[in-house]
């Protein structure tokens, strides 16, 4: 079985080297990550200038775009066969509710199923120092969830596996959940400031989040110590809207 392995944190970040920790005995790795960090660019392109893949070793490049270029070139131009499965990650932080629309990580493992590749996006909810340490005993719990999503009768079609670690050591984590999104609020994340000219900037980010949602929830889930998989498509259809709105508009 082929991997591409890609993330949204840069070639050199600890929790894609995780990943192919934990990917290592499922199948052939191939590496295709930016080379710096991109996170928060969604599935945006680099339209404008042209890209530029360096080749690291036999099955490892870096690329000077976005998480969404990574996998469009691996898949078109710098493997020579497609791969199996696209696996992002690991992302350093969440990417739950509403952080998947902004999310490169998630974005990768779209674009992976734009192309027709069943995919699969891995989160780790830590962000503090020493997070990582919590991280790496996670490993072997990563590799079976991986296996078993890899192995199911019939991977869901059109459909990305979005997976969130939670932020504690592997033997406190009480299972795995199948979740829907919940919903967060950012308050304070604009920060205004002078540049050291005197002139005003602000700074997006930072502020504190309130989430709320139901009890299947992807942030109830890992709160309470479980790994929450959420499936996630590519269709943004409001079908309710569709189903009970039989009179939308008349022609005056």
């Amino acid at each position: 079985m082929r991997i591409l392995l890609s993330n949204d944190d840069g070639i050199l970040a600890k929790g894609l080297s995780i990943l192919e920790e934990a990917c290592a005995p499922l199948g052939e790795l191939y590496v295709v990550a930016p080379d710096r960090e991109q996170s928060a660019t969604s599935h945006s392109l680099t339209l404008h200038h042209p890209l530029r893949p360096v080749r690291l070793s036999e099955r490892r490049w870096q690329v000077d775009g976005t998480p969404t270029d990574c996998v469009m070139l691996a898949c078109e131009a710098l493997l020579d066969v497609r791969p199996d499965f696209v696996i992002s990650g690991i992302n350093h932080g969440p990417n739950m509710g509403e952080d998947v629309l902004y999310s490169g990580t998630v974005a990768a493992a779209m674009e992976g199923l734009a192309l027709g590749i069943p995919a699969i996006a891995v989160s780790f909810a830590g962000r503090v120092l020493g997070s990582d340490a919590r991280l790496e005993t996670q490993v072997e719990m990563l590799r079976k969830l991986l296996l078993h999503l890899m192995s199911l009768p019939a991977f869901p079609k059109h459909t990305v596996m979005n997976v969130n670690l939670p932020p504690i050591v592997a033997d406190e984590v009480k299972g795995v959940r199948l979740t829907r999104l919940g919903r967060r609020v950012f308050s304070d994340s604009i920060a205004r400031m002078k540049d050291p000219w005197g002139r005003d900037i602000v700074w997006i980010g930072g502020g504190s989040v309130e989430w709320s949602g139901p009890e299947d929830s992807d942030f109830r889930a890992v709160h309470d110590g479980y790994v929450s998989v959420t499936p996630l498509h590519l269709d943004l259809t409001h079908r309710d809207v569709l189903d009970t709105q039989t009179d939308w508009w008349q022609a005056p």
